[in-house]
């Protein structure tokens, strides 16, 4: 019986589910269902089964995922797409722990998702009992905010909170412990509507003076460009963005996590900036002198050495957490507040635009010089570039990309052609191999309307490959492709740049044909070897109803160029393995 599909009570029984609340599991129900969750992702377990008891009534769909690990990033490519908390839940002990690295890397990505876990009663806590873990305690540091529901009368209230809170201001993980005393204790206590706390009260607008001061440094600027963060999608900001570039005509860089913020088909556009990032990207940022950074927390793989990113310019850093400012990149003009909000405040206080015509020229010039290619010689095996850029070119436009961590990942962000906001879905700053088959799922989940494709590396593919039964089971239409190069070829490529052609631990001549492994978990397999074969099995794939899993055997010595060394001055960027 599917996950989605189950037979509910009759009618009046939901209504009288809806209506009353017995116990402190029914007040969590009740404040998801307030909050306006439709979905979840979980595994099931004895600490958490009260919870799972009062859920069974719920109209929230909840997908029994295979690993906690699986709910968490599921949970959080939902939120990325959807633009509201994803929610995951695991029972005590190992499942919590289970949930952290999923944790860990929503807070790196300040992507909204709110964990609920199992916890023994609180009479046990810290007497070592079965599947007993300090679980709020591990997971302080990677939170926004964790909780520990020790009162049925306020548990609703308490997730109502962290409900609101992981949306609000800079976004990220929060995560409610719930005892089992508590959920299973007795309460008639309605949950509040989600609001944060009274003491949380994230910056709106930039200080008036500050703003006009950045305003008449972009009006003297001859060599401005704009750096667009994941703030910029996670803000709603991305008209506000994509306006002030094209009105004031000023080049625009993204970050990894800002894919999709402005068009990469627009004239303006200079690509990804940052260790893969492109040639004009890096050399846009290398020698501006006024840079605007939006939503960015400037990361040491976008900035290389600090001392030689944008050593000439002026920074304007627009900005929700006062944490990041000048905590990386000096900032002359700190523009504390929602990027939305602060956008339109620069924009009220512009009145000119820079005269930067020649600098344009540059950055085109650039583009031209630096293009993103690739060979494909006739004797050497099938190139992983031609199989990202062939399957955009037949894409839907606002095809959702996810991936999962390595060289796959970087293909991903460099040959595919990002147009839209949340259409690019990635562990960015943790790293996470094993993210992009169930951030895959949550990504549909949340839009299931639109294609979803996720580009894979055999090693990372490996690592959450069980979570392919939840895609089938729920008959997600998912493509999955499988970048086979049969290694950690992100490793493989530093050992050999960095470390000698030393290979230790980084190839993996074993693994399985994963066209014959996704057929025994029920999903469709296809095999691709030539470039022949390229056109006609994505487009299989793409046409078969449910998940459909491409087993593409690419150039094991392909690597991922340009690339900045890391610490490394992005100016001085390497086209190939002898530049490095």
């Amino acid at each position: 019986m599917s996950e989605r599909t189950k037979v509910r009570d009759s009618e009046q029984a939901q209504r009288e589910r809806q209506r009353q609340i017995t116990t402190g599991a029914e007040a969590v129900v009740a404040a998801l269902e307030q909050a306006g969750v439709e979905d979840m992702f979980g595994v099931a377990g004895g600490a958490i089964m009260p919870f799972y008891d009062a859920l069974y009534d719920s109209e929230i769909s909840h997908f029994t995922m295979v690993h906690e690990q699986g709910a968490a990033h599921a949970a959080d490519a939902y939120g990325i797409v959807s633009g509201e908390p994803g929610v995951a839940s695991a029972t005590s002990g190992p499942g919590a722990t289970n949930l952290i690295t999923g944790i860990a890397d929503a807070s790196m990505d300040s992507d909204p998702i709110i964990a609920l876990t199992g916890q023994v009663e609180t009479d046990f806590v810290g007497n070592d009992a079965f599947q007993e873990t300090d679980t709020t305690g591990i997971t302080r540091p990677i939170t926004k905010e964790n909780y520990f529901a020790g009162d049925s009368d306020s548990v609703g209230d308490t997730v109502s909170e962290a409900f609101a809170l992981s949306r609000a201001g800079r976004q990220g993980p929060t995560l409610v412990d719930l005892p089992k005393d508590t959920t299973v204790g007795e309460t008639d206590s309605q949950p509040a509507k989600p609001e944060t706390p009274t003491t949380y009260d994230p910056p709106e607008t930039a200080d008036d003076g500050t703003v006009t001061a950045a305003a008449d440094a972009l009006e003297r600027a001859d060599r401005p460009v704009i750096l667009a963060g994941g703030g910029v999608v996670k803000g709603e900001a991305t008209d506000e963005l994509r306006g002030f570039a094209r009105k004031y005509e000023i080049p625009v860089i993204t970050t990894m996590p800002g894919l999709g913020t402005f068009p990469e088909t627009d004239d303006l556009s200079l690509g990804m900036a940052g260790m893969h990032g492109t040639g004009a990207a890096n050399m846009a940022v290398t020698n501006c002198d006024v840079l605007l950074g939006v939503g960015t927390r400037f990361d040491d793989r976008l900035t290389g050495g600090v001392d030689t990113f944008a050593p000439d310019a002026e920074v304007i850093h627009v900005e929700i957490d006062p944490a990041e400012i000048s905590k990386n990149i000096e900032a002359d003009y700190p523009l504390l507040g929602d990027a939305k909000r602060v956008l339109d405040q620069l924009n009220d206080a512009m009145t000119d635009a820079p005269e930067a015509d020649q600098w344009r020229e540059q950055c085109q010039a650039w583009t031209e010089e630096y293009p993103l290619t690739y060979e494909t010689p006739d004797d050497e095996p099938l190139k992983p570039q031609y199989v990202v850029e062939t399957f955009d070119e037949l894409a839907d436009d606002d095809a959702i990309v996810t991936t999962g961590v390595g060289q796959h990942q970087m293909w991903a962000a460099q040959f595919w052609t990002y147009e839209y906001p949340r259409t690019w879905v990635s562990s960015n700053g943790l790293g996470t191999m094993g993210y992009g088959v169930p951030s895959a799922i949550g990504a549909k989940t949340a839009a299931p309307d639109t294609e979803v494709v996720t580009f894979d590396g055999d090693g990372s593919f490996l690592m959450t490959i069980q979570e392919l039964s939840v895609a089938v089971r729920e008959n997600l239409d998912i493509t999955y492709v499988v970048l086979n190069n049969e290694a950690i070829g992100m490793v493989r490529q530093w050992q050999d740049g960095f470390y000698e052609g030393r290979r230790m631990a980084s190839e993996y001549p074993w693994v399985p044909e994963f066209d014959k492994l996704a057929e025994a978990f029920g999903a469709r397999g296809f095999r691709m070897e030539s470039y022949e074969d390229v056109e006609d099995v994505i487009q299989r794939a793409r046409a078969y109803d449910g998940p459909a899993v491409i087993d593409a055997i690419i150039d094991p010595a392909e690597n991922v160029f340009p690339m900045v060394p890391s610490g490394g001055d992005n100016g001085l960027f390497a086209l190939n393995e002898t530049q490095l």
